[in-house]
This record gives C-alpha cells, structure tokens and sequence, in this order.
C-alpha cells in the first residue's frame, strides 16, 4: 500500500478528476468536499453534485495497482505505477486502536467511484500540477491508463458485512495510525453486487 502521504496525493489527483468528469457529464453543483471543510457534512463523502434537486453524494477510492507497463512498474520513481493486482480494497476499520469502522462501513455515500489510475510521473512534479488551473493540470498530467467504475455503496456494504471474513485482513499506515484493509478479487464483487456501471477511462476526455 502507498504511504499516507502518497494516498493523500493520489486522493487529491483522482478526486479533481473525477469532479471535472462529472461537470463535463452535465451534473450540476459538482462540489468536492475538502475544498470546502463547511460542507462536509456527511461521513466518507468527498463529492456532492445536484440532481432533480438533491445532493448525490459520492466517495472516491484511487487505486494506483492497475499498471501492464513493466518497465514502469519496476520504476521506483514512480510512486503511483503499481502492477495490475486484479481486487478492489476496502478500508474495513479505519483505526485499529479504537476499533472505528472504515469507509465501506460508515460511509454516507450513495455511490463509490472506485477509480482505478496509474501516474507516470514522480510525486513531486504530481504535486507542483495540484498547484495549477485546470488547464496546465489536465493538459500535463501523464496518466497511462485509467478506469472508472461506479459500485452501489449500499450493496458493497450489505455484501462486505456478510462476506469480509473470507479475505485477510491487510494493515496500512494512516497519519500515525494503522488502518485495516481487505482486498477482494473484482470478480468477487462484479459478479455479486447488482448495479455496477464500468464507466471505463475517463481521464482524456476531461482534458482541456
């Protein structure tokens, strides 16, 4: 798994993405909720946009294992080119010490965007683009392969509760602390949780 802070990059990354495939779908009101600390209001929800009226509210899980460039995989500079590792991960309990259930739990979202992307630049020319308009962001920005898919969170959590027992418990170091993660072969959740919609690439047609 990647460190915090590298999770905290690629959080950001696959969030600004996912906001502007979602303005260039037609959704209005898209608003990504670390942008405004006063409008969170919901637990493990980082976008909101407007529709016939009412908030939808989304959480977005980057998964940067989904790499078929060798050469790049084994490219330590590389932080967000991991080899294609075939499973969704779910954060089961999201501190270890008090035992607080993860995002697949808790989370008051209605959809998961889980999106799959993998970078072929460093972190620190990844963190110089976050600092720029959407233009030089999405115009610079090197992603070698992407794909979105949007899961139900009601039917992923239903089926998590009855089904996480099946798959090891993997720790991950959050900001001082350890997190629990299960990783789910895809097939496991594509062929049990009706609702799936593979939404496919989607980064190329954000560009500017």
């Amino acid at each position: 798994m990647l460190s915090t802070s590298s999770s905290g990059l690629l959080q950001s990354v696959a969030e600004r993405i996912v906001a502007r495939h979602l303005v260039v779908a037609g959704h209005a009101n898209v608003q990504v909720l670390a942008e405004h600390p006063a409008a969170q209001q919901w637990q493990g929800v980082d976008i909101s946009y407007t529709e016939n009226g009412a908030r939808v509210k989304l959480k977005v899980k980057p998964d940067a294992y989904f790499g078929s460039d060798p050469t790049k995989v084994y490219d330590r500079t590389l932080t967000f080119y991991r080899a294609d590792a075939g499973h969704y991960a779910f954060e089961a309990i999201s501190n270890a010490a008090t035992g607080t259930p993860g995002w697949v739990v808790e989370s008051d979202a209605e959809y998961l965007y889980y999106y799959y992307l993998v970078l072929s630049q460093s972190e620190d020319e990844i963190t110089a683009l976050m600092g720029e308009p959407d233009g030089i962001f999405f115009s610079e920005l090197r992603v070698d392969r992407d794909e979105l898919r949007v899961l139900p969170m009601a039917g992923v959590a239903q089926w998590f509760a009855l089904n996480y027992e099946a798959y090891t418990p993997r720790p991950v170091a959050v900001a001082g602390h350890s997190a629990w993660y299960r990783l789910v072969p895809r097939m496991d959740i594509d062929t049990a949780v009706a609702g799936i919609k593979m939404v496919g690439p989607v980064f190329h047609a954000t560009a500017l």
